[in-house]
């Protein structure tokens, strides 16, 4: 069976590999707080079915609440470790199973293995949760070792911590006109994918949300971060195929064997 990925929006992304549908970061909100969605409708219902669902790190365009609650019973939710004390929300969510996990520990789920990596990101529940929790990463191994980043910054010991992969999904813009530490630009992010050299790339978290009000501040920091990634990727790592997808659409990697 093949690998699939399809992106959503935002760092929403569902993998599709040995049978088994992981559903990253859900959000499917028109509207979150000061930012409206401008990148396109949001998912449709199928976007929701998944076995298992992965949330990076606790801030709100993460690990959305209303989202998860959209989720099917049984469905499996692994989350920062403290996820639960942050976010009182999470405990409500009584239908879903839940799973708290951290850097360096392992989830196996059916003919999927599902690797912990650390993420450089601020790990609160903002806008000044009281509670920490670490920020994450994951690589799904099955038919491929796909790389979800979450939302990360740039740091030396990335490629060692996440291994070797097939694909990589990476966050190159955000929701505003300023991106600052613990985040990955187009730059930063074809830099990242130099040390990783996967054979497959899909850039994601860019062109999604903007903050009502803000049309005509820099625009550009809104529309053109997935092809700025695709310039800058053919630079530094030329080995690599980035498929730029609109939301909605699908790639099968090429993977391997």
């Amino acid at each position: 069976m093949p690998v699939e990925i399809t992106w959503w929006g935002h760092a929403t992304c569902t993998v599709e590999d040995s049978g088994t549908r992981v559903l990253t970061d859900p959000l499917f909100a028109r509207r979150l707080a000061h930012l409206r969605r401008r990148g396109g409708p949001p998912p449709p219902p199928r976007a929701a079915v998944a076995d298992v669902v992965l949330v990076s790190h606790l801030h709100a365009d993460h690990l959305h609440v209303p989202s998860l609650a959209r989720l099917e019973p049984g469905t499996r939710l692994l989350v920062p470790r403290g996820a639960p004390r942050a976010v009182g929300g999470l405990r409500r969510l009584r239908h879903l199973r839940l799973t708290e996990v951290a850097p360096g520990e392992s989830v196996k789920l059916d003919e999927l293995n599902v690797r912990v990596v650390r993420a450089a990101h601020d790990g609160r529940r903002l806008p000044f949760g009281p509670h920490r929790a670490p920020a994450l990463g994951y690589v799904v191994e099955g038919e491929a070792r796909t790389y979800f980043a979450g939302d990360t910054g740039l740091f030396d010991s990335m490629a060692e911590e996440v291994g070797e992969v097939d694909v990589a999904l990476l966050p190159v813009g955000g929701w505003g006109p300023h991106l600052g530490e613990g985040h990955l630009d187009p730059e930063r992010a074809a830099r990242a994918l130099a040390g990783l050299a996967p054979r497959t790339a899909v850039p994601v978290h860019y062109g999604t949300y903007w903050p009502i009000g803000m049309d005509a501040v820099r625009p550009h920091e809104f529309h053109t971060p997935g092809d700025e990634f695709v310039r800058r990727a053919a630079r530094w790592a030329p080995g690599v195929a980035v498929h730029r997808l609109g939301q909605g659409e699908s790639i099968r990697p090429e993977v391997a064997r």
